[in-house]
This record gives C-alpha cells, sequence and structure tokens, in this order.
C-alpha cells in the first residue's frame, strides 16, 4: 500500500477531513492541544498559514485518490542547532494502514536529507500507550538528551517520554 501514499502541501480541500480526526477524541485524547472547539475555519486558516511558514513544515499524508488522511509536521525548525521537532496525526480510518508509518519515515527523511536537520525529536505522554508502542515498533529510541528550546514548551507536562528518529 505504501506505493500509493504520498506527502503533499496541505490543500484547503483537507480542511473538513483534518476537522474530523480534531473532534475525534480518540485521536486527540493525548494531545496537548485542545481540538474540540476547532472549526472547519480553523483548519482553513491553518492549512493557508501553512503554505509560507518557514519555521514550520506541516505536510498531508494522502492515500491514491489524494484523499487526506493526516499531517505531519517539522515544527520548530532550529537550522542553527539543527534539530526540528516532529509531529503526527491521522483519521482514524488511516490507522493501522501504514499512513503513519509512511508519513513519519518520509518527513524524518526530509529533515535529514533535504533540509539536513542532524536531530527530529518529539515527546508522548506516557500514558498514550498505541503511540508509544508504534514509535518503539519502527525503532525509533527514547531519549533524555532533549534540547532545552523543546523541554521549555512541556514544562507544563509532566510524564512525557521523548523519542529521537
Amino acid at each position: 500500500m505504501d506505493g500509493n501514499m504520498k506527502l503533499r502541501k496541505l490543500k484547503i480541500k483537507d480542511a473538513l477531513l483534518m476537522l474530523e480526526w480534531m473532534h475525534d477524541e480518540s485521536v486527540t485524547m493525548y494531545l496537548k492541544t485542545d481540538f474540540r472547539n476547532k472549526t472547519e475555519d480553523d483548519c482553513v486558516s491553518f492549512i493557508s498559514s501553512s503554505l509560507s511558514d518557514k519555521k514550520n513544515i506541516h505536510m498531508a499524508i494522502t492515500d491514491d485518490n489524494d484523499e487526506y488522511m493526516g499531517t505531519v509536521s517539522l515544527k520548530n525548525i532550529n537550522y542553527t542547532d539543527s534539530f526540528a521537532e516532529f509531529a503526527i496525526t491521522v483519521r482514524r480510518t488511516a490507522m493501522g494502514k501504514n499512513f503513519a508509518s509512511f508519513g513519519m519515515n518520509e518527513i524524518i527523511r526530509i529533515a535529514h536529507e533535504d533540509l539536513n536537520i542532524k536531530r527530529v525529536i518529539w515527546c508522548v505522554s506516557t500514558n498514550n500507550h498505541r503511540a508509544i508502542k508504534f514509535y518503539r515498533k519502527l525503532g525509533y529510541i527514547q531519549i533524555s538528551d532533549v534540547p532545552e528550546e523543546l523541554l521549555k514548551k512541556y514544562s507544563d507536562q509532566m510524564d512525557l517520554i521523548w523519542f529521537e528518529g
């Protein structure tokens, strides 16, 4: 199935399917942001601003019909210290179908090969067993050497596991 998956820039047409996962508590329950009150307009605004954002890269994971399955991101890209924060979310319908692993592997490849970013780092709640199992299954390693800039962003959250890819 991976042959039919691709990453592309987000498009306005993705807004409703993006909103779908935002309102799906099974997808968002362990995420830092509260997505419950997001609207289609919020999604359109996010997509529009992502197209010219230089500090973050947000891309759609799509199927062979160009249907949006989720978003992968490199956030807070720090070219000086050569690291970026990784983020991913996929629609429930995309789970278990390799969309997440494809998107993750591809955005990390882009970070390393195209952007020369040495470290791609992310955190996950210790309660998010599904995500932790997923990252470990893919062979990503748990780290403790996290840049201060990222630690500060999450200083209000206690039980986090950090990974690097």
